[in-house]
């Protein structure tokens, strides 16, 4: 099979260089390997251009629109691998990433994505933990995450993480990042709007803990600063889960997910009981959080209310 790997990347060069370094090592090759880097960021293209072009089977793409989603779509709209192999500029894959990645297509033709733990740095602290749930989703619409810490066999899974992830370019050929996801960065949730679909269509993703990629994770140049709380940061990463839910989930799951998102959320995504909890020991931050997240709840809803109506005037103009 021939084997893509998309590295979408933005003013993280340093970073960016230890992710290619990691990539010459792979015991399989990559095939071919995908930059996509913004048209203004001088820093990475200045990097790139030094590079050894015997090194690896480099193309760079070039975008201008900010956010992952663009970055992605912009990759996979020229890759030329039957499987497209997914990490963030600030990972390391192992030498045997794209090896046991390749194993799991190759054994199940009804595999459409593929995925496995991302070992998350903080500086020099290594997250430690074990979890044997892994992306998983609830049937009230509680999304579990997990990929960091992800022990045990492969297993087939409802999410994948974007930083060690891969898809069947068959699967996702017609489908596509959703262009509807907020930020002008990461985009947040951004895969669980994919998977959902990818499942949904009767496609398989497993996740393989043994699949492993270090992710040092790396300073963000846009409003989500990661652990600073930002108002609009927060109401995006709301409002991309929950339009990625109220999608794909069942009208009786959808009521179930408004009640349980209303009333109590998750620590990334406010309800009531979460301000309740934490209002005595964060104040006035903890009624923005709640009011954040709140709006990013209705402003999902009113998108995804409004999607017939606007896909009816769409074709009014064909």
């Amino acid at each position: 099979m021939m084997i893509s790997v998309l590295i979408p990347t933005y003013r993280r060069s340093q970073d960016l260089a230890r992710c290619l370094v990691a990539l010459q090592q792979q015991a399989r090759p990559a095939d071919e390997v995908l930059v996509v880097v913004r048209d203004s960021d001088t820093e990475t293209w200045q990097l790139l251009a030094g590079l050894d072009p015997h090194a690896l089977p480099l193309r760079t793409v070039k975008v201008s629109v900010p956010g992952v989603v663009a970055a992605m779509n912009a990759g996979v709209d020229v890759a030329k691998g039957e499987i497209i192999a997914i990490t963030d500029d600030d990972a390391a894959p192992h030498a045997d990433w794209l090896e046991r990645i390749e194993a799991h297509y190759l054994a199940d033709e009804k595999v459409g994505g593929v995925g496995g733990r991302d070992r998350m740095h903080y500086g020099v602290q290594l997250v430690e933990g074990q979890s044997h749930i892994v992306g998983r989703l609830q049937w009230f619409g509680r999304a579990i995450g997990n990929h960091h810490l992800g022990v045990g066999n492969a297993r087939e899974v409802d999410i994948l993480k974007g930083v060690n992830s891969s898809y069947r370019r068959s699967a996702i050929a017609h489908i596509r990042f959703d262009e509807r996801m907020r930020g002008t960065g990461a985009q947040v949730h951004h895969e669980l709007m994919l998977c959902l679909t990818l499942k949904r269509a009767g496609w398989k993703l497993i996740y393989d803990p043994a699949i492993v990629v270090d992710h040092y994770l790396g300073q963000r140049f846009d409003e989500d600063r990661r652990n600073q709380f930002n108002a609009i940061a927060f109401s995006n990463m709301t409002y991309n889960e929950t339009l990625s839910l109220l999608e794909h989930l069942s009208p009786i799951r959808r009521i179930a997910f408004a009640i349980w998102a209303l009333l109590v959320g998750t620590r990334d995504a406010w309800g009531l009981v979460q301000l309740l909890r934490f209002l005595p020991s964060q104040g006035k931050l903890a009624w923005q959080k709640w009011l954040a997240s709140m709006h990013g709840r209705w402003q999902a809803w009113l998108t995804w209310s409004n999607r017939d109506r606007s896909s009816e005037v769409w074709a009014q103009h064909l």
